[in-house]
């Protein structure tokens, strides 16, 4: 019987051992393309706030309507592959990812500007679990550290080099000139994954076209819960308070239906859109209490670092992109360096050093100050990314090493939709947290000049981050045990 021309056998037949290589660069493009949309566009926020006459509430949805898509479409990953393969998926989500960078980078409106940064969102919540899943299916466990490094090496070089020159672009051609920054590699993802991407489901099976329908009910109650958590912490901080515990109640409600309403699917016989079993699982659980204090953090710094050094030390967003330009760089290196003591050291020992170092890089942010020299923002920033080349090749493949080979796709897609999850919570607890500090020292971001109480409101929330990070680090300790088992599929 004659094989499909997208078929892994023939793609296997025609590339040999090198498949893997070029299957993981293809969507490691298209991850690119997906990370650089969600972090890039924080160093427009300011000018698109002045454009638009927002306030910084309204300002911090266009991260947060982003991080929000992100999260809920993150779940739909493992039914999309199932149903349609990995090609139609893969491009599909580029293609909205294309459409939301060209509908930002035109729109005339704010509202406008949100639909575009929603479809982003959901375009990268679907990529991004899908490396993972090739990683564990495509690599043995000994090379998967190496894969895991690799890919993340490339991942990072695009938000590392992005907002230097993305701060260049708002300077020279102004905030929408952010948005087509992802539409080169976009096209780029999309030729490649018509070469190298097969057209069938994980495990190598011929997607099912007609398998069962999404669980809808499943994906609105955690869209539902979701939004509600994060405008609950918005009221929580601006009121009224009533408004708030009605919006917190409602996010703990759809929280518990959604979890009655999973098991009960599954025991109807039927996939659910997260399945509970991967919990059962010590290492996945407690790597996912890593995973959502992480995003937590680590997102809420993304946001918060660029306001800080605009808003706080009054830089142009072109010296924020040459500031944060190094530590990038030094992620990119350190990654593939740790991804390949990933396969040899216990993964609790790598992630613990890297919530320590992400965490000493927060605390030391309460020392800069209008007076501090700009080397100790470049020394620190290094620091945190340092930290942050320790965690990543290190957190997926320790939470996910020892579950069955079936529950793959479930595991990282849920592991990176509570990682989402956190990061969303983040953008808004630190925009929180800081206007809480900003009024307890007489301060507004509102006002045009800087003042040493806005320093002080801004280094206060970096030490709540710092905290999270030595928070986090009960729960990484309970990593230790997950061995690098099981033999690999040859190709996914």
């Amino acid at each position: 019987m004659t094989q499909p021309s997208g078929s892994i056998a023939v793609l296997r037949e025609r590339y040999g051992d090198r498949y893997r290589w070029l299957l993981l660069l293809s969507v490691m493009v298209g991850t690119m393309a997906s990370i650089m949309s969600s972090t890039i566009v924080n160093v427009a926020i300011p000018d698109m706030s002045h454009y638009f006459a927002l306030g910084q509430e309204r300002a911090q949805w266009v991260t947060s309507g982003f991080m929000v898509a992100t999260t809920v479409s993150m779940l739909t990953t493992p039914w999309l592959l199932s149903r349609y393969g990995y090609r139609a998926t893969y491009v599909g989500a580029m293609v909205l990812l294309l459409a939301g960078g060209i509908g930002g980078g035109v729109a005339g409106h704010f509202s406008l500007v949100l639909v575009a940064r929603v479809a982003e969102g959901l375009a990268a919540g679907v990529v991004q679990p899908i490396p993972a899943v090739i990683i564990l299916y495509a690599f043995k466990p000994h090379e998967q550290g190496r894969a895991s490094g690799i890919f993340g090496m490339g991942v990072v070089l695009a938000p590392a080099i992005g907002p230097s020159v993305g701060g260049l672009l708002v300077d020279w051609f102004g905030w929408r000139s952010i948005f087509f920054m992802v539409v080169p590699l976009c096209l780029t993802s999309i030729a490649l994954a018509y070469k190298f991407v097969p057209v069938t489901a994980p495990g190598g099976v011929p997607a099912n076209r007609r398998g069962e329908p999404l669980d809808w009910r499943g994906l609105t109650l955690g869209t539902l819960g979701t939004l509600c958590l994060l405008n609950g912490l918005v009221a929580l901080h601006s009121g009224p308070y009533a408004e708030a515990a009605l919006l917190l109640g409602g996010a703990a409600l759809s929280l518990v239906l959604f979890l009655w309403w999973q098991r009960r699917f599954t025991q109807r016989g039927q996939k659910p859109l997260m399945d509970l079993r991967v919990f059962e699982y010590r290492q996945f659980a407690m790597g996912s209490v890593v995973a959502f204090i992480y995003g937590t953090a680590l997102f809420g710094s993304t946001y918060l670092l660029p306001v800080f050094m605009q808003l706080g030390l009054q830089l142009s967003p072109s010296h924020v992109g040459t500031i944060m330009l190094p530590s990038g760089i030094v992620l990119a290196i350190s990654i593939p360096l740790v991804g390949r003591l990933a396969d040899r050291v216990a993964t609790h020992w790598l992630v613990s050093t890297g919530l320590a170092l992400l965490g000493l890089s927060f605390a030391l942010m309460m020392l800069v100050g209008l007076q501090s020299a700009l080397w100790t923002l470049v020394l620190f920033a290094v620091l945190g990314r340092i930290g942050l080349g320790f965690i990543l090749p290190s957190l997926n493949l320790g939470a996910m090493r020892p579950l069955d080979k079936a529950l793959i796709s479930q595991g990282s897609s849920i592991i990176g939709f509570v990682r989402m999850l956190g990061g969303a919570a983040g953008v808004s607890l630190c925009g929180i947290v800081l206007e809480w500090r900003l009024g307890v020292h007489g301060d507004s971001l509102a006002a045009t000049t800087t003042s040493p109480a806005r320093i002080a409101a801004f280094g206060e929330t970096f030490l709540m981050l710092a905290g999270l990070c030595l928070l986090a680090l009960i729960a990484a300790w309970q990593l230790r045990g997950a061995p690098a088992q099981a033999s690999a599929e040859q190709l996914p």
